[in-house]
């Protein structure tokens, strides 16, 4: 084969909180980004207790994708998109995260939205956790700390999958899972006490949302036997910094930390790797006995996963780290880095795949991958994003090659992101990831009106060509 599968999903991808605004529309309840004030480039965000008078919290507008998303979805046609990845806030179903019965005007909406989706062939793809945690069950469990939200979880799942097991075919049970063990208020909604032990604790809800998955995985398909479902990670390519045979060893060290999660994901047990690291810690996780039953009747389809930058690890006690970074990695000196301070890698996305790939002989879905970037609209309205351009092109040259040369099964790409959008890590606007403007600022101020940036007619003819012209 000399070309990409003539089935290839490209798409682009969003989450509902961090397009979908409306946060207290149609009886929503609060989840964790709804607590989120706007951070900047080495201001974190804060996660207050509730909403607090005078805080600017960025996901209750945010794009108001909930009152635009026909129009936004007639722009992504119009861009060929043939798959469009979202999330549903799981708030809107079920608003306080615990309730018998789902809240129907929620399930509506994206009844509506898939259906608009459905209009124009293009096919949903949706992560059913995205950094959207109920903000009660936070008060009321401590997160995922507790056992009781594998239930709970899996009732909201039962909830969608019956709901929508004629609309959508695609699924992704936690968005990048394994980011619970660096930012995990923000991906599981889980604030370290002051005395605890962080990797006891995360490990402990690491347990639980796997766990959760894989019986998530087992309820679809019995729900619906065509579902495809699969996990998504955070994958980050790790470089030694030298051959010293000590930078090696902490390079594969700090790779094996992330494949923690999706050795259980894929191949339905812990590795003796993992068994290993957390005996070390001193770590004996509170399990059921059915866990490990779950775990091996639950594995994933296919691995989504999430590629921005790749990263250098080092044994040097004096190595400056880049900035905009969750994972604190040392400065590539071969690499150019994008305004926030994350390496550009296409070449990286390449080693991810084929390392996934020779790991798990598991289809793989590249799901997240974009440049955040300020964008400037000049005088005649257009938006020139020949950087956000270049950086694609050289990411799908880097796709190709692993399918064409590697032998990688790829399902599909969904750039980071269709629109712009709030960023998750900053909370920022200015951030921009989207082939689609959307006039609003920092401060929450703009029309939000939509225009199309040079990207989205150069991601257009990429689609129409298969890849072939970009």
């Amino acid at each position: 084969m000399n070309h990409l599968p003539d089935n290839f999903l490209w798409g682009a991808a969003v989450s509902a909180n961090q397009c979908e605004g409306a946060y207290n529309i149609d009886g929503k309840g609060l989840s964790i980004a709804d607590i989120a004030t706007a951070g900047s480039l080495g201001v974190k965000r804060e996660y207050t207790d509730g909403i607090i008078k005078g805080k600017y919290y960025p996901s209750h507008q945010a794009i108001d994708f909930f009152h635009r998303y026909k129009e936004d979805i007639a722009l992504f046609a119009e861009m060929g998109l043939k798959c469009f990845r979202t999330s549903i806030n799981w708030t809107r179903i079920f608003p306080l995260g615990d309730e018998a019965m789902p809240n129907e005007a929620g399930l509506r909406f994206y009844d509506d939205l898939f259906d608009e989706c459905l209009k124009y062939g293009i096919e949903p793809v949706v992560t059913i956790s995205h950094y959207e945690t109920p903000f009660t069950l936070v008060k009321k469990y401590g997160s995922w700390r507790s056992r009781n939200m594998i239930d709970l979880f899996l009732h909201f799942c039962e909830a969608i999958f019956n709901r929508y097991k004629e609309k959508v075919k695609y699924w992704m049970t936690f968005n990048e899972i394994n980011v619970i063990t660096l930012n995990p208020i923000m991906a599981a909604g889980i604030k370290i006490k002051e005395g605890e032990d962080f990797d006891r604790v995360i490990y402990q809800a690491a347990h639980h949302q796997l766990v959760a998955s894989a019986k998530a995985v087992q309820l679809g398909h019995q729900i619906n036997p065509g579902f495809k479902i699969g996990m998504m990670m955070l994958y980050p390519t790790f470089y030694a910094e030298t051959c010293n045979p000590e930078d090696q060893l902490i390079a594969m060290q700090s790779i094996d930390k992330h494949y923690y999660f999706s050795d259980v994901q894929v191949r339905g047990c812990y590795s003796p790797k993992a068994i290993r690291y957390l005996a070390n810690k001193g770590i004996t996780l509170q399990t059921n006995p059915e866990d490990d039953k779950a775990l091996q009747q639950g594995i994933v389809d296919y691995i989504g996963f999430s590629y921005y930058n790749s990263n250098v690890a080092t044994t040097r006690s004096d190595a400056a780290f880049t900035g905009g970074n969750m994972l604190n990695a040392v400065k590539n000196p071969y690499l150019e880095e994008s305004a926030w301070g994350w390496s550009i890698d296409p070449i990286g996305l390449r080693i991810a795949l084929n390392n996934l790939y020779e790991r798990y002989q598991r289809p793989l879905f590249v799901v997240e991958n974009g440049l955040g970037a300020v964008d400037t609209v000049e005088e005649d309205g257009s938006i020139q994003d020949d950087y956000r351009i270049d950086y694609l092109r050289r990411h799908v040259k880097a796709i190709k090659a692993a399918v064409i040369e590697d032998g990688v099964e790829c399902m599909g790409y969904t750039p980071w992101s269709c629109i712009d959008l709030v960023s998750a890590s900053t909370g920022e606007m200015k951030k921009r990831y989207g082939f689609i403007y959307v006039d609003k600022d920092d401060d929450g101020k703009g029309s939000l009106a939509r225009s199309r940036k040079d990207s989205f007619f150069w991601y257009k003819k990429c689609i129409e060509t298969n890849g072939e012209e970009i």
